[in-house]
This record gives C-alpha cells, structure tokens and sequence, in this order.
C-alpha cells in the first residue's frame, strides 16, 4: 500500500463551501492575537501561528428545541461547526451518554455528590466519537477524500469507524507500542492503520508533515483541528441537560492535549451567554498520570508555560507530551479555582478498580487517571467534598486489559464440589 499514490485521487473534489456549511460558526479566530480569517481547512493563524478556534453568531435557541432533538450529539446542532441537514450524512450518531449518580464510590471518598459522566457508551467506546463527528462534517464540506489522524488508539477507533460507515478512505497512525485491543480496534474498520516508531508526539510530528504535503488529506485534529476540538463541547453541554439545566459545582476532567478541558468549559459559558442555564462559578480540575504530566508541573511550579515531557505511563491515551491547550488548561484550572494534578501508574491501576467496584464501571487507563486523581484532589484537600461533583469517564477498559490483568483475578481456584467450597472459605 502506497500512502501517497495517486495524488489526483486524494485531492479535494470541491473547493467550493456551500451556503450553511458550517452551521452558525463566522470566523476563525487566533486564540493568541485575536486575529480573524474566513471559514477554512486552516489550523493555525497566519500573523502570529496561534492556534485558531471558531466563532459563532448564535441564534435564540431554547430548553424545548434541544429536548426535542436526536438523542445524539445532533441535538446541539445549531451550536456546533456543521449543516442543519447533518443527520441526513451517514455517521455515528455519539453522544448523549449517560450521566450517573455514583453514591458508593460518593461514599467512600467522603463526597456529599458525585456523578459520572459515561462516555464508555459511545459507538467505539469513547468520547473520541464526538469530535470526530464533527471533524468528518468538515472533511466532506471541503472535500477532502482521505480522513485520518495520528492517535494514541481511541482516535484511531473512531476515525476508523466514523470513515467506515461514511464510505471516505481512512489512514490512521499510532505508536507502534499500542496496547494490543486498541490496535485491533482500529484495524478491524479500516486496512490502513500505520504503526509508527516512536511516542505520540513523534506521529503529530509526522502527521502534520504529510498534512502538509497531501492533498485532499483531512487529519481531523491536525489541518481539521478547530472543527474537530468543537465536538468536546457537546460533554458540557450534556452535563448541564442531564442536571436538569443546570452547571456542576465542580468537575474533574482527563488531560492529554487538553482540548476536552478547554471545550467544556466553553460549552459551560455558552450556555451561560445563550441564557440556557444560571450562572454560577465552577471548579475545573485537570487529570494527568506522573509519567506524562506537564501541564501537572507547570500548575504545582507555578508556571506560565507548558514544559514538553517525555511520556512514560500506561495511560498511553493520555500520553501527549507537548498538549497543545496546556497553557490553556493552566489558565482555566487557575481562573476557576480549581488544578490540575497527577497520580503514578500504580494509582492509574487502583482507580481502575475502585470505579469498577463501587460503580459497576470499567474503565480505561483514562479514567483510572480521573478517578485517582480525584481521590488525590479529596485526600489533599483541594476539592471540596461539600460541592456537586462531576469526573468524566472517557473510554472503556475493554480497550486496556493489560493494566489491570495483574491486579484482579480469580480469588480462588477449587474443584467442583461443595466441600472444596466450604474449604475454600469464601462464603
């Protein structure tokens, strides 16, 4: 297989953007000089090489509007970067996952309420669906022909998926250290899944290269990425629904690039500025593992800059060692009150089993992270436990059996009779 045979075929079949392409969205915006340009493939601003993101003028949009729509991430469309026909396009239709009130594991880390945010559920078992959702409306309105991205696996899953059911070729590529499930999940939808050696930020490096010499090339959180990262909104837009239309006191969310923190929050204070729910200040706290937490360091130190690490956990979903919203994640977690806080890969483990255990959720690496660090949060005292709480679950542990198949197992192996049973001592 040749990645970049054929150029012709790869290139746009239009250059043309029809008329509501992109919903409401108006500009792109640089987050850094707050320099404007048209509606575009475009990433990165060109005064300064900021990172853009998307503004909108947003219409009146009411409670009973979004109740009556899809139970899917569609129901925010008049919200999002993407046509009011979207759910006439074959896609995934993520979203709307489950919002649980989570009063053992509430119990035993001595919180008054705690809920979980699900995001298991969705069509590959992460949040990861949502911004690709939202990333493949871009890729078809600019009429690129290749959708692909470079990922730690759950993006790779989605991607895969997403490309499949739309009928748009995929290429994906992730480290070539991968935990196997996420490997197979990948490859199972798509042929061309390519290992790369090296860590994640190896293959954006890599990723942004052939993004930048392909034609046609739609890598959704590279040339795609201020459409892409807007999908993440749709969390915090859940969270305040399935809270009856209301904001969190607090919420605990996984950093990897730390666009997911960054989108809720947004999301938090559109709802705010579209008069969907009452303002109120709300505690965001960051959640990274110790062998990949630089926005961690920069946060405890005191810094105004993001220092790259290299990454070294099993939370490889989490493992980003240069993120690209890290001083925004700073300032976020800074402004509100809240942090951003890590806990070893061991903790990773136990969080794992403790949301199992107490909630009847398994989770993967990624939210083992988000648990953990939440008990850190509690044990330290810088989360209140008097306060309404929401820690996000981002993926499934089906993806990562490896980092806990040490950890549990059977308690006893007995032969199958009643006596060997009593002799066992289980009951």
């Amino acid at each position: 297989m040749s990645l970049t045979a054929d150029r012709t075929a790869a290139a746009p079949a239009s250059t043309s953007i029809r008329e509501g392409a992109f919903g409401h969205a108006t500009d792109l915006v640089c987050r850094e000089c707050g320099a404007t340009q048209d509606i575009g493939p475009h990433y990165v601003c060109t005064d300064c090489f900021g990172p853009l993101e998307i503004t909108y003028d947003f219409p009146a949009v009411t409670r009973e509007q979004i109740e009556a729509g899809p139970a899917n991430i569609w129901r925010y469309k008049a919200l999002l970067p993407v046509p009011d026909d979207i759910e006439t396009s074959p896609n995934l239709e993520p979203g709307f996952t489950r919002l649980l009130e989570a009063k053992n594991l509430a119990a035993e880390l001595g919180l008054t309420k705690l809920w979980v945010k699900d995001d298991s559920t969705n069509p590959t078992n992460s949040f990861k669906d949502r911004v690709v959702a939202c990333a493949l409306s871009a890729a078809r309105e600019f009429g690129s022909t290749v959708f692909a991205c470079p990922s730690t696996g759950n993006l790779a899953n989605a991607v895969a998926a997403a490309g499949a059911r739309a009928g748009i070729k995929t290429v994906v590529f992730i480290p070539s250290n991968l935990e196997t499930p996420k490997k197979v999940n990948s490859a199972v939808y798509t042929e061309n899944l390519i290992a790369v050696e090296g860590n994640y930020d190896d293959v954006n490096k890599l990723a942004s290269e052939i993004a930048g010499e392909e034609d046609g090339w739609a890598f959704v959180n590279v040339n795609v990425r201020p459409f892409y990262a807007e999908g993440s909104k749709t969390l915090g837009y859940e969270i305040a629904e399935q809270l009856g239309w209301r904001l969190p006191d607090q919420i605990v969310i996984p950093v990897a690039s730390g666009s997911q923190l960054t989108k809720v929050h947004k999301a938090f204070r559109e709802l705010v500025e579209l008069g969907l729910v009452d303002d109120k200040p709300v505690k965001i706290f960051g959640a990274q593992a110790t062998g990949c937490s630089p926005v961690s360091e920069a946060f405890r130190e005191g810094w105004d800059v993001v220092r790259p690490q290299r990454p070294d956990t099993i939370a490889k979903s989490l493992a980003i060692g240069n993120p690209a919203d890290g001083i925004y994640v700073l300032d976020i977690c800074r402004q509100t009150g809240g942090a951003v806080a890590d806990i070893s890969d061991d903790e990773v483990r136990e969080g794992i089993v403790l949301l199992a255990r107490t909630e009847g959720i398994f989770t993967e690496t990624a939210g083992g992270t988000t648990v953990g660090v939440l008990k850190k949060l509690v044990e330290t005292g810088q989360l209140d436990t008097s306060l309404e709480t929401v820690v996000i679950n981002t993926g499934h542990g089906l993806k990562t059996l490896d980092a806990v198949s040490d950890l549990v197992g059977p308690a006893a192996t007995i032969a199958p009779t009643y006596q060997a049973f009593v002799d066992a001592n289980i009951a």
